[in-house]
């Protein structure tokens, strides 16, 4: 009986790891299309320097071209530890964010948007603030391993069943099971 679910898990884990590799793939080709667009638009933005100058379409190219940098960035980290940076994509919508003042014009847009605007920057600025005191989850922390720890400390006789159980490891930043 023992035999029958260790094969199954083992089919899981590969339909699993199959799946990751898909889904890098795509990661993958999005970074590759990006990285097309934004020489499409670095193509474009020199284009926007020559006479006649327009001050707001040259600023709104390059800002548009810092947000598809950060995009990347974005794409490179999730590829390199398989998971969003929360700072990169608050980042992102900040640019976003003021893109959209900048190219408008604060005195042409209306009052509400202003104020949507800045209640808008201001959650992202507290997420950034906030995102400082969130532990990492996936740098080497077992939450699992840390409550069995604490529980293990309270009623030890219990908690030895429990994390006799525990059969998780860290691989990579992912807690897998052990095979």
């Amino acid at each position: 009986m023992q035999q029958p679910m260790r094969n199954e898990w083992l089919y899981r884990q590969r339909i699993v790891q199959v799946l990751e590799g898909i889904q890098d793939l795509i990661v993958i080709s999005l970074c590759i299309g990006l990285f097309c667009f934004m020489l499409i638009q670095l193509r474009g933005m020199f284009y926007s320097l020559l006479p006649p100058l327009n001050f707001k379409e040259v600023t709104s190219d390059i800002l548009f071209l810092l947000i598809l940098v950060e995009l990347f960035r974005l794409l490179i980290i999730y590829l390199q530890e398989q998971r969003v940076s929360i700072g990169v994509a608050v980042e992102v919508s900040i640019v976003s964010a003021l893109r959209e003042v900048i190219v408008r014009g604060i005195l042409e847009a209306e009052w509400t948007q202003i104020l949507a605007t800045c209640a808008f920057l201001l959650v992202m600025a507290m997420l950034l603030v906030v995102r400082v005191w969130l532990p990492p989850t996936f740098n080497g922390i077992d939450p699992e391993r840390r409550i069995a720890k604490r529980f293990k400390e309270f009623a030890p006789e219990e908690a030895s069943e429990y994390t006799e159980n525990l059969s998780l490891v860290e691989t990579n930043g992912r807690l897998r099971h052990k095979e």
